[in-house]
């Protein structure tokens, strides 16, 4: 596939979920045009045309609708004849390193991750600590040992890989949100964690510092929505 093709993203910023699909395209240097959805608004009918869920990402491609921010990103990769995000098919143990690359993002948001939302909803602020500190066990047992090889990035990569797309937005959250006014996630999910885990903690730091990662990221906006978001929860609790 051509790399010139016409990508239209339609996004919110403050969703961990749609900023995968802006590192991917900023890692692979795809143009694109951006039209942001209004969470606070009740989608077009324009939009539900789209994308009957409403929900963000949906990406146009070439005049095709994609949706859902995993499958956007590896449609993206796909879309190029050369990435550094994920190895090609017949590179030396490329298949192998693919599936690392699964095995590594199920397990981060199987085991570890099924608790962030958890925690900004949670009905009182001790159980949101209860739930930071399940996270926090749960990257020490089940995540860390898969980052033994990290330097920085993931299997030893030097460049972003396809488990950082997928990952460093959620990652970019944890690590800030605690450590604001009225913070809605709680610090006991990070507490201690470059003693506990400090291939994850290496592994992190070096994400978040990455341009890619960051730059979309507007830390005030997205404490902002999360706030919001537990108030809605423990009004309804």
């Amino acid at each position: 596939m051509a790399t010139t093709a016409s990508i239209k993203l339609y996004t919110n910023r403050n969703c961990p979920w749609a900023h995968r699909v802006h590192i991917a395209l900023a890692e692979l240097a795809l143009p694109f045009e951006e039209e942001i959805i209004d969470y606070s608004k009740p989608r077009t009918p324009e939009y539900l045309k789209i994308n009957p869920s409403g929900k963000v990402p949906t990406m146009i491609y070439n005049g095709h609708i994609i949706i859902e921010s995993a499958i956007i990103t590896q449609f993206l990769a796909d879309s190029v004849a050369s990435t550094h995000l994920i190895p090609r098919t017949g590179e030396a143990q490329g298949a192998l390193v693919r599936a690392k690359m699964a095995f590594f993002v199920e397990t981060y948001f199987s085991k570890a991750n099924i608790y962030y939302y958890g925690a900004i909803e949670a009905k009182t602020d001790e159980d949101a600590e209860d739930l930071g500190k399940r996270y926090l066990d749960a990257v020490v047992t089940d995540v860390e040992p898969l980052l033994r090889d990290a330097k920085p990035f993931f299997n030893g990569s030097d460049k972003l890989t396809m488990a950082e797309v997928l990952t460093a937005s959620f990652i970019m959250r944890i690590f800030t949100l605690p450590f604001t006014e009225d913070a809605p996630l709680p610090k006991s999910m990070i507490a201690g964690l470059g003693e506990k885990a400090p291939n994850f903690y290496a592994w992190a730091q070096a994400a978040m510092k990455h341009p890619s990662v960051n730059s979309i990221y507007n830390g005030d906006a997205c404490v902002a929505e999360m706030r919001d978001r537990r108030a809605k929860a423990r009004a309804l609790a």
